[in-house]
C-alpha cells in the first residue's frame, strides 16, 4: 500500500507492553512482506495469533492445466460455467502459470476462513454487493470494486446477494505501478487514481469464539495446496493495527481514463502490477480526436506477453462481429498478431465515446487453460478473423 493508516487502540510505543482494562496482555503480531524490508503492519490481538489445535489437509481444488497448444487465440464464456457455492472453495481453474492463477465463481453463500499464503489476491466484482471480514477489519464490496488481500491476510467473505467473482491470485505481490509512485509511495499527479479512491477497513472487528477453523493455501513442494488450521481463539480478534500493509477496495469509477488524439496503448489503462503480470481496465471514455483517427486498436503482436480480456460491461467496439459479449474473456496468447475485426476499423473512424468495460491481465510467462477455460471454450472465435466456420 502507499500509505499509512491507524485503526483501534494503540499503544504509544511499539513493541511495549499492551493491556486491556483488566491488565491482560495484547499479542502484537508484525505482519510484513520480504523480511521485514517492505510494508508491514502492527496488530495487537486479544488471544496468541500462533495457537493452534490442529491441522488437517484441504484439497483445494482441480489445479491442474494444459498448455495452449497449438497455438490459437481462445474465447472463453464465463457465464456458462456452473461453480460452487461461496468465494473460496467454490473458484474453477480459468488459465494459469508460474506467476498467476485467474479463476471465476458465482456466489451466494458465506466462505470459510480463508489465508491465501502463496501471494495476494486481487479479486473484481463483476456483480453483486456484500462484506469481507479481515483479520484487519470489515471492507464492502460492489460491482465494479477490484478487492485486494494482503497475502496471509485471515478473511472470509459474506455475499449480500448473488456475487460473480474473477479472482487474480498473484505468486507475490499486487500494487500500483511503481511509475504511478514517488520515491516516498505516494500516488502521482499523473496516476489515474488517488490515495482517497482506496478503501480499507474503518474500525475493528471483534469476533469471539474458539476452535475456529481456518483454510490455507500454501506451499507444497513446488506445487499449491492446502491446510485447514483449527484456533484455540478467534484470529479475527484484534483491537487495533497500524502500517502500511492491509487490505482494501478499489472501485472502477473512480479510474480517470487517459486518452489522446490518436490510440493510446495499453500501459495507460494500468491499475496494478504484480510479479510477472499487469493488471488494466478499459473503461467507457472519449476516445481519439486526430483528424482520420482509428478509435480501435491497431493490429499488434505481443511478443512478451499474453493479453487476458474479461468483458464486464458495454458493447466492445473492437470485437464486434466475433460473439464476444458480457461475461467473455479472449485469451490472445504471444506469438499471434491480433486486433480488431475486420469491419470494426472502418466502423470505428468518426465515433466520439466508447461505451465499454473490460479488465485486462497481461502476463510475462504463456498461460494455460485451467479446467473451467477448457470447459466453456468457444472453438470457432479463432477463425472470425478469416470470416471462416471450422
Amino acid at each position: 500500500m502507499a500509505y499509512y493508516r491507524a485503526v483501534g487502540e494503540l499503544p504509544r510505543r511499539r513493541h511495549t507492553a499492551f493491556r486491556d482494562p483488566s491488565g491482560a496482555l495484547r499479542y502484537e503480531e508484525l505482519m510484513g512482506e520480504e523480511g521485514f524490508s517492505s510494508d508491514s503492519s502492527l496488530l495487537y490481538h486479544r488471544g496468541v495469533p500462533s495457537a493452534i489445535v490442529a491441522s488437517e489437509p484441504w484439497e483445494v481444488g482441480d489445479l491442474a492445466t494444459t498448455p495452449n497448444h497449438p497455438l490459437v487465440p481462445r474465447h472463453l464464456k464465463l457465464h456458462a460455467l456452473d461453480t460452487g457455492s461461496d468465494a473460496v472453495t467454490g473458484r474453477r481453474l480459468v488459465l494459469a502459470n508460474a506467476d498467476v492463477r485467474i479463476s471465476y465463481v458465482v456466489t451466494s453463500e458465506v466462505s470459510p476462513y480463508y489465508r491465501n499464503a502463496v501471494g495476494d489476491e486481487c479479486v473484481y466484482v463483476e456483480s453483486g454487493t456484500g462484506t469481507v471480514e479481515t483479520v484487519f477489519g470489515l471492507l464492502t464490496y460492489r460491482a465494479g470494486d477490484y478487492v485486494v488481500i494482503p497475502r496471509a491476510t485471515t478473511h472470509r467473505w459474506l455475499p449480500a446477494e448473488e456475487s460473480r467473482l474473477y479472482p487474480i491470485e498473484a505468486n507475490g505481490h499486487v500494487a500500483p505501478p511503481k511509475r504511478y509512485l514517488s520515491r516516498f509511495g505516494q500516488l502521482l499527479e499523473h496516476a489515474p487514481y488517488c490515495e482517497r479512491d482506496l478503501h480499507g477497513p474503518a474500525d475493528p472487528l471483534l469476533v469471539e469464539g474458539a476452535d475456529v477453523e481456518v483454510l490455507v493455501k500454501h506451499r507444497v513442494g513446488s506445487g499449491i495446496g492446502g491446510s485447514r488450521l483449527t484456533y484455540d481463539t478467534h484470529p479475527l480478534d484484534v483491537v487495533g493495527w497500524d502500517g502500511c500493509l492491509y487490505p482494501y477496495t478499489f472501485n472502477i469509477e473512480d479510474f480517470m481514463p487517459i486518452t489522446g488524439k490518436v490510440h493510446q496503448p495499453p500501459p495507460v489503462h494500468q491499475v496494478f502490477e504484480g510479479p510477472g503480470f499487469v493488471v488494466c481496465n478499459f473503461l467507457p471514455r472519449k476516445v481519439d480526436y486526430a483528424e482520420g483517427a482509428i478509435p480501435v486498436p491497431y493490429y499488434h503482436s505481443n511478443v512478451d506477453s499474453d493479453e487476458v480480456m474479461f468483458y464486464v460491461g458495454g458493447d466492445y467496439e473492437a470485437r464486434k462481429g466475433s460473439g464476444i459479449g458480457i461475461g467473455s474473456i479472449s485469451l490472445h496468447p504471444g506469438g499471434f498478431a491480433h486486433g480488431p475485426q475486420p469491419a470494426a476499423i472502418e466502423a470505428s473512424i468518426g465515433v466520439e465515446y466508447f461505451e465499454e468495460s473490460a479488465v485486462m491481465v497481461d502476463t510475462f510467462r504463456p498461460l494455460e487453460l485451467g479446467e473451467a477455460g477448457a470447459a466453456c471454450e468457444d472453438p470457432a472465435y479463432a477463425w472470425t478473423w478469416a470470416g471462416r466456420q471450422v
